[in-house]
C-alpha cells in the first residue's frame, strides 16, 4: 500500500468497537516511549468523540478542528503531557467529519507531513470503527495497532476491521494488542486464534496473506480503573502495577519497530 512518507514514523491506534481502551493504551504508550527517549506526539483523530484530553487531564483552548480550518496555529494548538509527550487534541460532537471531504483529507495528509518532520513517533489515537474518518486516518499510517479485548464481540469487529483494512488498504500485516486479559498468555492465545480465523476466511487482494503481529497483552488490572477516573496516567500513578509494566513491554517491541524507509 502507498502512503505518503513522512519523517516520523506514523502509527495508527484503532479498534472494531468502542470502549477497549485504546485511548488509555495510546496515551500510557506515548509515556512509555518518551521515556526512552523518542519524541512522541499523540494526534486525537476521533474527530467526533474526541476524549484524549479529557485522559490526560488537560484543557485545550484550541483544537485539530481550528488547525484544519485555518483559525489556529499548530504550535499554539500543540499541548505537553504529563507523560513527557507532546498532544495535538480534537474537538468533540463535530458532526461535520462524519465524511472527509478531499480538501480536509489534503490539509490532514499536509498536516501530518509537517508533525512528522517534528517529532520521531506520532500515534494517532483514531475513532473506533470502520467509518469513513476511521479509515482515511488509517491509511496515512505506516502501521496499524489495533486494540482489542478478549469479549467475542470486540474480537469479531477486530476481525472485521482487519479484513476491510485488507481489502480497501492492502494492509498486509497489522499489529494487535489484547486488552483486559483475565490471565497471562489468553492474549498471544487469542492472536493465534484471531490468525486462524483470518486465514481461514479472510481471502486478501493479490492473494497477499495477513499477518497479525502480537505486540502484547494488558491484564484486567484495577489500577487501570483508578487512573482512568483520577484523569492520570498509569505509568506516574501506579508504575509498578502489571498493567504499567505490560506497557513498557509493548512500547519495548514498537519502539524497536525499524522506520519505515522514505519513498
Amino acid at each position: 500500500m502507498n502512503t505518503p512518507a513522512f519523517a516520523a514514523r506514523i502509527v495508527a491506534i484503532t479498534s472494531g468497537k468502542g470502549g477497549v481502551g485504546k485511548t488509555f493504551v495510546a496515551a500510557n504508550l506515548a509515556a512509555a516511549l518518551a521515556r526512552a527517549g523518542h519524541r512522541v506526539l499523540v494526534m486525537d483523530a476521533d474527530l467526533g468523540l474526541a476524549n484524549l484530553d479529557i485522559v490526560l487531564n488537560l484543557t485545550p483552548k484550541e483544537t485539530l478542528h481550528e488547525v484544519l480550518t485555518g483559525a489556529g496555529e499548530l504550535d499554539d494548538v500543540i499541548l505537553q503531557a504529563p507523560g513527557g509527550f507532546s498532544v495535538l487534541p480534537a474537538g468533540s460532537g463535530m458532526v461535520e467529519y462524519s465524511r472527509l471531504g478531499e480538501d480536509v483529507r489534503e490539509r490532514l495528509r499536509k498536516l501530518l507531513r509537517k508533525i512528522g518532520e517534528r517529532f520521531d513517533l506520532v500515534l494517532i489515537d483514531t475513532g473506533a470503527g470502520i467509518a469513513d474518518v476511521v479509515l482515511y486516518v488509517n491509511s496515512l499510517a505506516d502501521e496499524i495497532l489495533l486494540v482489542t479485548t478478549p469479549e467475542p464481540t470486540a474480537l469479531a469487529d477486530a476481525y472485521a476491521t482487519i479484513k476491510v483494512l485488507s481489502m480497501q488498504q492492502r494492509r498486509a500485516c497489522v499489529d494487535l494488542v489484547i486488552n483486559q486479559v483475565r490471565k497471562s498468555g489468553e492474549g498471544r492465545t487469542l492472536a493465534t486464534q484471531l490468525q486462524g480465523v483470518v486465514d481461514r476466511f479472510l481471502k486478501p487482494p493479490a492473494s497477499q496473506p495477513v499477518k497479525l503481529r502480537f505486540v502484547g497483552e494488558l491484564p484486567n488490572d484495577p489500577a487501570v480503573g483508578r487512573s482512568v477516573r483520577r484523569r492520570a496516567l498509569l505509568l506516574e500513578s501506579s508504575p509498578e502495577s502489571p498493567a504499567a509494566r505490560a506497557i513498557e513491554e509493548i512500547a519495548a517491541v514498537i519502539g524497536r519497530a525499524p522506520a519505515r524507509a522514505a519513498t
